[in-house]
């Protein structure tokens, strides 16, 4: 999901990007970087539901405003990094071992969050 997320976001909002994946033994991480206007306010950004989209891009079903949110949302560990009229990273690790609980025994991963309704 993340990875949808933010190819999608550098498709409606920026002037190009790249998307990189890295695996390891331990982890996935993904990492967003784009040439672009940057985000003023990322913690706006961040929000579920906050969108600087046009018309035409929300005609086309996309603009929702949960890019950032739901990435963050999946991701282990989220970063993001903007200067405006420049660029935007966004890192996103996700851990591929669970951790042991005190007894030795795997803890269960996380279950989705279904903050912001369906995904």
């Amino acid at each position: 999901m993340a990875s949808y997320e933010l190819e999608i976001n550098i498709c409606i909002h920026s002037h190009g990007g790249v998307l990189v994946l890295l695996i390891s033994d331990d982890t996935i991480t993904i990492t967003a970087k784009d040439r672009g206007p940057g985000i003023p306010d990322i913690e706006w950004a961040c929000r579920d539901g906050t969108s600087t989209a046009n018309d035409w891009i929300r005609s086309l079903g996309f603009g929702a405003g949960m890019g950032l949110s739901n990435s963050k949302r999946v991701a282990d560990s989220f970063n993001i990094e903007s200067e405006v009229g420049k660029f935007t990273k966004v890192t996103c690790t996700f851990n591929l071992n669970p951790p042991e609980a005190a007894d030795g025994r795997a803890v269960a991963p996380r279950p989705p969050s279904q903050e912001g309704g369906a995904q």
